[in-house]
């Protein structure tokens, strides 16, 4: 994205015109004439913070979708189901132990085993077999669709808040001034931002994970020419099962946080898995900063198109996707 930035000054124009209006939004007191054609200023806040940790779930998500999909060159259309694997385990985790944390950690751990199972019994035999995958992933998908229905029914759930994060937390972003000239503050719930926080902390040490230490290094080496580093030595097969593992894994961690904010039901691991392509798509495949470029503009795009273009909000996402399609087909921060 920035040899791409840099090579056309005109994007970095419109991208700091951009920003320096997007500040202004946030932190000026609105005037009256711009509330009547946007709205109340909360409204917009709300928009904003909603879209940007919407796309901190996408990026969990996706960034084991892209661990999988973009490295590995697996092609996994039952990831959508393995979130909402983790979010029924979560659910139900919490409701037994009456522990967030725990079931966060038990979620990871089963739905990452079901992707070492996942990866030495089908994918180790597919290899390179993209139509094959696709299909054996989507049938797979199907069953385990069928499984988590019959399991819990076709009701709505939801993870329980923990009581550390639960309520409003104050933001220094002014949304009105009362009547008596005191600013008016913007409220937030608390774990909509710890969750933004903890999808920095987990894309800062993947990425670090994949590009300063040793078994990033193989990854991407077995990945590149996967004989040459058999004739090394290497155990090419127990690196690309760890690394499937952990990506199942994020996607079940993911769906115990988006099962804490969001909801749980019947349909949602559809949903998530077109969501995560969009992504994968848009930021570029294998790149973890690609990832979080991607999720923040679809979570923004589908909370701001759901604000101000209901109508046209589910086609927006696509939309975006084409055109990035379009002007620069393998994603905003993958590498030519």
């Amino acid at each position: 994205m920035g040899d791409f930035i840099a090579r056309r000054p005109i994007w970095s124009f419109l991208i700091i015109v951009f920003a320096a209006i997007l500040l202004w939004l946030v932190f000026a007191v609105w005037p009256p004439a711009l509330e009547a054609s946007l709205g109340r200023k909360r409204v917009f806040l709300s928009a904003l913070f909603n879209g940007i940790t919407l796309g901190a779930l996408y990026f969990l998500v996706a960034s084991g979708f892209t661990l999988i999909f973009g490295l590995m060159r697996n092609v996994n259309l039952a990831h959508g189901s393995l979130y909402l694997m983790g979010g029924y385990i979560g659910y139900s985790i919490g409701e037994l132990t009456g522990s967030w944390l725990v079931a966060l950690l038990i979620a990871f751990l089963v739905v990452a085993v079901v992707g070492i199972l996942m990866q030495v019994l089908l994918f180790r035999w597919m290899e390179g077999q993209d139509l094959r995958q696709t299909l054996v992933t989507i049938g797979l998908s199907i069953i385990f669709a069928d499984l988590l229905l019959w399991s819990y029914g076709g009701d709505t759930f939801q993870v329980t808040t923990p009581e550390w994060l639960s309520g409003p937390v104050e933001l220094p972003f002014i949304v009105g001034l009362r009547s008596s000239g005191e600013a008016v503050m913007m409220n937030y719930p608390l774990v909509r931002i710890a969750i933004l926080f903890g999808a920095i902390v987990v894309g800062i040490a993947m990425w670090l994970a994949l590009n300063r230490t040793r078994v990033g290094m193989l990854v991407r080496a077995g990945v590149d020419d996967r004989d040459m580093l058999s004739a090394t030595g290497v155990r090419v097969q127990l690196v690309f099962i760890t690394v499937f593992a952990f990506g199942a894994g994020l996607a079940g961690l993911a769906g115990v946080v988006g099962g804490t904010f969001q909801s749980l039901q019947p349909g949602e691991d559809i949903k998530i898995l077109l969501s995560s392509l969009v992504v994968v798509i848009v930021g570029g495949m294998g790149s973890i900063p690609g990832a979080a470029m991607g999720a923040l503009i679809v979570g923004l795009a589908e909370q701001f198109g759901s604000v101000y273009m209901p109508t046209y909000a589910v086609m927006l996402t696509f939309v975006i996707m084409v055109a990035v399609l379009a002007i620069r087909p393998e994603g905003l921060a993958a590498r030519r």
